[in-house]
């Protein structure tokens, strides 16, 4: 089939938009017209003898080679004037067709006269059948037919077979009438269908931009209930962490052991909603960084080793194959992933042994394959129940819900997780012996064996120098923490609860850091930021910290561009802060360095 922008284009034209339609039924058949042309000259030459019948063969094809060509060469030009000349140069080359059956009629053969009639009415149904979406076009492109028609009927004059030869036109011009008629039903239907899927094309559209736009909507409304949630959390985590360093009796730790694991439980629920809907959106971001191997190990067996022994468990871990020094990649998400994995192994295993096993799999000099795998010897996972343990808001036993807590989502996660890395997470288990899940995944291999020690970071202000710092925060509770914090410290503080009152304290008094609130009332973190380090003020210079409920990177770096040097996440992480602090003394410079080593983001997981 051979069509044309320029054929498309002649729509606006009604004979250049007729020109087209023809056109385009006559490219689309173009090499049938040869089969057809030798299948006439047969039976010319079974009638007529080879003579005539090779001379009409050789006329008739040089006309359609000609007719081809000139098709081919204004296929582009039909709507630039050329719609009427096509028509002109079909309806001569058909006269070489139209000839056919003048030569049967007056070849004196005894079959000549029906072979006559019979190419006759075959050439009509050929032109209306091929052009049957153009009927104009099929009625000019036909009239040679006619003419030979005409000269027949002129011979026959004054005989018994004229009226008869006259009767075949109404027969002929009926079927000729309902294959152009069925041919504009049929194409109606199709244009009603087309204009019926165009609508709904267009409905699906419409739902579409109604999908994306109550997404972003929902997005919207989770970056607040993050702020909202996780602002009144720091106000109960960092007062129990302020509680447990003060005298208690024994029945009030209890208590606050209570207050702080019910914290935290919420905590790492809210994390994996909000986890859930970032991956579900494509919005989830991974940091590369260079991670140090033997550092990860350490984060992730940490706190599961002691859990373990507290549960009367046994904690084994193995190191295998050809493992790195230092690799790329995000450890954040690396030990989330591994985090659940080990934390679901104590949490399902009543007695036995853990087996947390790392092995590394050189690939080439730049890459290595890690397998984490996490043996237990829990009561072990039916077949039945394997393809829904990775379902979002599944857990395996029912009763484990109420037994354990947790929504269900962590293996989920996790996986989705792996597969965003270019890894994935297998299970191998057996009722009554256990289960093992693997992680594998694929990073960059920055150092094989590891050239010098990293320098340890201390978590409190080196020599005990005592800092001048701003709070600039707008919950109570939370200027409360990090004011008895830093008093514990052996620090002074001053506080603002919004960006105005501390742009006013920032003009008056030198601070040798400066904590602040991103969201605030009259005049938000980053503003008064962007005030403090566009002034020439006695802090145009200090460094600054601000700190936000939410975890976005985006977020991150609309704070640094504010002119922030560090940015924390709530609940505030004391050992972070700690870190920023002791690097207050060197200057800016030192302090974004901290946070560009991810030291900071190490210290808060």
């Amino acid at each position: 089939m051979v069509e044309s922008d320029g054929i498309g284009k002649a729509a606006g034209d009604p004979d250049a938009g007729e020109a087209a339609q023809a056109l385009r039924a006559i490219l689309q058949t173009q090499y049938l017209r040869y089969v057809i042309i030798a299948s006439w000259a047969l039976g010319l030459l079974a009638t007529v003898g080879w003579a005539p019948a090779t001379l009409w063969f050789i006329g008739t094809l040089a006309a359609g080679a000609v007719r081809g060509a000139f098709e081919k060469r204004i296929s582009q030009r039909v709507g630039t004037g050329w719609g009427l000349i096509f028509p002109a140069v079909a309806t001569a080359t058909t006269a070489a067709w139209a000839a056919a059956p003048l030569i049967a009629w007056f070849s004196g053969a005894e079959f000549g006269p029906a072979l006559a009639l019979a190419l006759l009415v075959s050439g009509y149904v050929l032109v209306f059948a091929q052009l049957r979406s153009s009927p104009r076009q099929a009625v000019v492109i036909s009239s040679p037919y006619g003419v030979a028609a005409v000269i027949i009927a002129a011979s026959l004059w004054g005989t018994p077979l004229f009226w008869q030869f006259l009767a075949i036109v109404p027969f002929t011009a009926a079927g000729l009438f309902v294959l152009v008629m069925m041919t504009m039903l049929r194409e109606e239907r199709i244009r009603a269908f087309q204009e019926h899927q165009a609508h709904l094309i267009e409905e699906l559209e419409a739902a579409r931009d109604r999908a994306n736009a109550a997404s972003d909507a929902k997005s919207n409304f989770l970056g607040v209930i993050s702020h909202e949630l996780r602002t009144p959390m720091n106000g109960v985590l960092g007062a129990a962490q302020l509680l447990n360093a003060t005298r208690l009796e024994p029945t009030q730790r209890e208590y606050l052991s209570i207050i702080r694991n019910s914290g935290d439980n919420l905590l790492s629920l809210l994390n994996d909603i909000l986890d859930m809907t970032k991956i579900e959106a494509g919005k989830m971001t991974f940091e590369v960084v260079d991670v140090n191997v033997d550092d990860l190990h350490k984060r992730v067996i940490g706190p599961f080793q002691a859990q373990a022994e507290a549960k009367g468990l046994t904690f084994t871990t193995r190191l295998e194959g050809e493992i790195p020094a230092v690799v790329r990649g995000d450890p954040l998400r690396v030990c989330q992933v591994i985090h659940n994995l080990l934390s679901n192994a104590v949490k399902f295993t009543d007695a036995g042994e853990i087996l947390y096993t790392v092995r590394g799999e050189r690939l080439d000099e730049g890459r290595v394959r890690f397998h984490f795998a996490v043996k237990d010897s829990g009561a072990g996972i039916a077949p039945e129940d394997l393809e829904r343990l990775f379902q979002p808001f599944t857990q395996v036993d029912a009763s484990s819900t109420r037994r354990f807590g947790g929504t269900g989502l962590g293996l989920t996660i996790s996986r989705r997780m792996a597969n965003i890395m270019d890894g994935d997470i297998t299970v191998e288990s057996t009722l009554g012996e256990g289960s093992t899940f693997l992680f594998s995944v694929e990073a960059p291999v920055v150092e094989w064996a590891r050239q010098e020690e990293a320098q340890p970071i201390v978590a409190e202000v080196a020599g005990g120098q005592s800092l001048s710092v701003l709070v600039v925060e707008d919950h109570p509770v939370n200027r409360m923490i990090l004011e008895a914090w830093m008093g514990s410290a052996g620090h002074v503080s001053a506080t603002a609860e919004n960006g105005q009152i501390a742009l006013e304290a920032a003009g008056e008094q030198r601070f040798d850091l400066i904590v602040m609130d991103v969201n605030m009332p009259v005049m938000d973190g980053l503003t008064a930021t962007r005030a403090i380090r566009a002034g020439d003020g006695p802090n145009a210079d200090t460094p600054i910290v601000v700190l936000s409920a939410s975890a976005r990177t985006e977020d991150h770096e609309a704070g640094l561009e504010a002119g922030a040097d560090a940015y924390l996440n709530k609940p505030i992480d004391f050992a972070a802060l700690a870190l920023v602090m002791n690097r207050v003394g060197a200057g800016r410079a030192a302090v974004r360095a901290l946070v560009d080593s991810g030291e900071t983001a190490a210290a808060a997981a």
